[in-house]
């Protein structure tokens, strides 16, 4: 969505002044409207029409067609310089109050000033009704209670979603943690679902050998899966002494010798990076993982050499991508506020923001740059090297364009270098697709065969966040105004 579709301005965004609030009738105070009548005739028309009325009206005993002439074109003169005047002098007015931010006084107190309600509020309260209406609370053998979610909602419009295979609808730590964190930006308005029993489920999904893994990875951990739920208990408050063994399982294991794969993938670096910033920001490992994400950058010579990622972080690295730009730069964003940035990490960050800025393709909301993307994690399974473990990973890429777009790094590479309108381009036509994928607060992927998991629980998150983010950023108060003191 634009900043017109949302009815806010950015707070900081470079544009036209915005438009003097209106009085009760909508047409500003009294003075205003008359202004605004003798311009929408035209300093000219309104002089002579002045001219032509009193020309007609003139009786012809005061001195001859002549006098009559003379009098009528001097006050249609008159009226036309008056008229003009008039509005150069409203118009300097207005825009000396919006110029420092203040409303016309002449408009305080009539309610012209209040914006009308977004379509946000309504978005989020449907989400949050879907999602506790949709968890699933299972009182499982070994593990005990479980509350939480599946890797997928339940597609209404399935005939059998109300039906569904109880194996489908168990919580899973990746569906559960997702849900934790979308819960946790909604904020909790009610009693009916509570973090604590979420933060309790992740920890008895945990496997008897520490750590987590998706659904399709078996009983071995996985970085990526381990990174995400201890983000997720991090941010909802779990103690750090509950979290360090967790923590030390995940990076023992996290090296190349052992997961050569996934220190290859840019992926499963960057999330567990953006996993360990929250739950071990001091963890010695992070500077590692920082240093091998700005190594993995290529250079990208259709978008004048600048820096960008790949789906790999060591060759062969394959083609630019701007789903795996904008993970890197989200991820090297929330390292540079917690790590002490070198001047390399900082140059490919600045990089990768000016890249996503180069693309040329058009309307934004539908450019290539937003395409959705799949891709596999390929790893040796532990009990047959022989055979791999699949890991089929999809990208909401419009969702991480927005975000890294919203980044502090990302605003300040378009404002130092000129870039604000590419910036505000792109990171519109990024929300509008961020927008146009949900229905009712619930994101869905696109409709494939009659298996497909359509509304996966990462996809609503990423698009809540994304949305929620870009609302924060356009907040605007309104600023009161204080009456002079004589």
């Amino acid at each position: 969505m634009s900043s017109q579709q949302l009815g806010r301005g950015p707070l900081r965004a470079a544009g036209p002044d915005p438009t003097p609030p209106t009085g009760p009738d909508g047409d500003g105070s009294p003075p205003a409207r008359f202004v605004g009548w003798l311009g929408s005739l035209g300093c000219l028309a309104a002089g002579y029409a002045v001219f032509q009325f009193l020309f007609g009206v003139l009786p012809d005993s005061l001195g001859g067609e002549t006098a009559r002439y003379l009098i009528s074109g001097v006050s249609g003169l008159g009226t036309g310089a008056a008229a003009w005047l008039a509005a150069a002098l409203l118009r300097a007015r207005t825009a000396a109050q919006t110029g420092a931010g203040q409303p016309d006084p002449a408009t305080l107190g009539t309610g012209a000033l209040a914006p009308g309600p977004g379509p946000l509020p309504e978005l989020f309260s449907a989400a949050h009704e879907t999602l506790v209406g949709q968890v699933s609370v299972v009182d499982d053998p070994d593990a005990g209670r479980l509350t939480g979610w599946s890797h997928s909602l339940a597609d209404p419009g399935h005939r059998d979603a109300g039906r569904a295979d109880p194996a489908l609808t168990r919580p899973t730590p990746v569906g559960t943690a997702y849900g934790l964190h979308t819960m946790l930006d909604l904020g909790i308005p009610d009693g009916r679902l509570g973090t604590g029993d979420l933060v309790e489920t992740l920890w008895r999904l945990r496997l008897p050998g520490g750590g987590w893994s998706a659904r399709s990875q078996g009983a071995e951990a996985r970085p990526e899966v381990t990174a995400l739920v201890l983000g997720a208990l991090a941010r909802a408050g779990a103690s750090s002494d509950l979290l360090t063994a967790e923590v030390e399982r995940c990076t023992t294991g996290f090296t190349r010798e052992l997961d050569r794969a996934g220190r290859e993938s840019t992926h499963v670096v960057t999330t567990v990076l953006r996993g360990l910033l929250r739950a071990a920001p001091r963890h010695p490992v992070l500077p590692r993982l920082h240093e091998a994400l700005v190594d993995g950058a290529i250079s990208d010579d259709r978008r004048d050499h600048l820096r960008c990622w790949s789906y790999r972080l060591g060759p062969p690295y394959g083609p630019a991508s701007p789903l795996h730009t904008a993970l890197a730069v989200v991820a090297l964003d929330r390292a540079a506020r917690v790590l002490d940035e070198t001047a390399a990490a900082r140059a490919a960050r600045e990089d990768g923001v000016r890249w996503l800025l180069a693309c040329r393709d058009a309307p934004h909301h539908g450019c290539l740059d937003l395409e959705n993307l799949r891709e596999e994690v390929r790893r040796p399974r532990p009990d047959d090297p022989v055979r791999h473990e699949v890991l089929n990973v999809r990208h909401f890429t419009a969702s991480w364009v927005a975000r890294a777009l919203l980044t502090p790094g990302a605003r300040e590479v378009a404002r130092r270098d000129g870039l604000h309108d590419e910036w505000a381009e792109r990171l519109d036509g990024a929300i509008a697709a961020v927008w146009a994928a949900q229905s009712d607060g619930i994101w869905a992927w696109g409709r494939g065969d009659s298996t497909e998991l359509r509304r996966p629980m990462w996809m609503t998150y990423q698009g809540l966040s994304a949305l929620r983010a870009h609302a924060v950023w356009m907040y605007q108060p309104v600023q009161p105004v204080v009456p002079h003191q004589h």
